[in-house]
């Protein structure tokens, strides 16, 4: 007996410690594949033209942060360094147990475009107080030639005229929360609301949203057909695209799941974006 209690002494101790190295290592591995660019269909020239990385070279910025944020993540154009101007911004508001870091290859994809994205480690993104917080930081960042006791060289690049919001499946909830009862919610010019959690799964979860309180140009998207898009599904989004009364788009996107509703029609995603913060015609 004693034998085995000295096994199980050992054993024991090493099976948890292997256990929380998976699921550690579940938890940080991308879920957006490194080819998703190459690999996803698009139905013509100009979603293929914005699938694929704009003429930027991208560079990244990472700043610690308090609660569970634990990060600020901004992606933005190496020219944004020596060049005199502002940057249009993209908030991103992260779905359920995605931190920015599983999702840098998105991220990266939108700065190439011209654009200061900025996200954080949060993993309960509905509030909206993740994003409330990511345009704090970059206001303190624009307006303020040193921050703590390093240069900003955000300083006065931050275009806080032209700011829009991408959030999916929990993180829909937060850009809608984000637009419509955070404190900076006239900040934001745009949302894209990817396969956000339907009205009624919402409640369940006591992620409180109200999308008739939108009042910016609001791109609706989620997976169909094939897909297993169950966090939302065709008729449910269109529950929620009915609620709001400004301009609006929706599109639901076949054979797709709804994990790839994050990406894979980010060539829509990419021209909605370009068209509303730097008014591009082409995209439009």
């Amino acid at each position: 007996m004693k034998t085995v209690l000295k096994i199980l002494a050992v054993v024991v101790p090493v099976l948890i410690v292997a256990v929380v190295l998976v699921r550690k290592y579940l938890s940080s591995r991308p879920v957006v594949p490194a080819d998703h660019q190459e690999k996803t269909a698009t139905g013509g020239p100009i979603e293929a033209k914005y699938m694929a990385n704009g003429p930027h070279k991208v560079r990244v910025y990472e700043e610690a942060a308090f609660q569970g944020f634990e990060k600020y993540w901004i992606y933005y154009p190496e020219a944004l360094e020596s060049e005199e101007k502002t940057w249009p911004v993209i908030v991103l508001s992260n779905g359920s147990g995605t931190p920015l870091s599983r999702y840098a290859a998105v991220a990266r994809h939108y700065a190439s475009w011209g654009f200061l994205v900025i996200g954080t480690q949060e993993q309960n993104d509905w509030n909206g107080f993740a994003a409330e917080m990511c345009v704090r930081h970059l206001e303190r960042l624009h307006e303020n030639a040193v921050v703590g006791d390093k240069e900003s060289f955000f300083y006065g690049k931050v275009d806080l005229d032209n700011v829009g919001i991408v959030g999916h499946s929990q993180g829909g909830v937060g850009a809608v929360n984000a637009v419509t009862v955070q404190p900076h919610k006239d900040v934001f010019k745009t949302a894209v609301v990817l396969s956000p959690t339907n009205k009624a799964l919402a409640a369940e979860l006591e992620w409180y949203y109200d999308a008739t309180q939108i009042r910016v140009p609001t791109f609706l998207i989620s997976g169909a057909g094939g897909g297993d898009d169950w966090v939302v599904t065709g008729e449910q989004l269109g529950q929620i695209y009915a609620d709001i009364r400004g301009e609006k788009l929706m599109v639901p996107r076949k054979d797709t799941p709804h994990n790839e509703v994050l990406y894979a029609p980010n060539g829509y995603v990419v021209a909605w974006l370009m068209w509303q913060l730097q008014l591009d015609q082409e995209a439009a």
